[in-house]
């Protein structure tokens, strides 16, 4: 899925909070990938990065897959095509929900 170009439907946009979890605050917007059932049994979900503003849907390259050690799913993570980040800047934007989880993060080497 790396490298892949998706459409990010946002269904909680940057400066939203969590529906169930009210103390999680969403600084970048979030949401799920139309049609690509993850194994939770709902969509991809997807970290949208590089967009600095409330979006209602967005479409980009997948820059990183978020696996989670002790969770049923992973994350994408999405950015515009010609943008590129660390594993640490990567981190440091979705560590407002990841923290919760042990994972790692998969991404294209960043070296071409």
């Amino acid at each position: 899925m790396l490298g892949k170009i998706v459409k990010v439907t946002v269904d909680r946009p940057m400066g939203t909070y969590h529906p169930k979890h009210k103390d999680i605050y969403y600084p970048i917007n979030y949401g799920y990938i139309e049609g690509i059932m993850a194994p939770d049994g709902e969509e991809q979900d997807a970290y949208i990065l590089g967009v600095n503003k409330p979006v209602e849907e967005f479409t980009g390259k997948v820059i990183a897959i978020i696996h989670r050690l002790n969770d049923v799913e992973d994350k994408w993570v999405v950015a515009p095509e010609d943008e590129l980040y660390s594993k640490e800047q990567i981190e440091e934007q979705v560590q407002f929900q990841e923290k919760y989880f042990e994972y790692e993060i998969l991404c294209e080497n960043l070296n071409g």
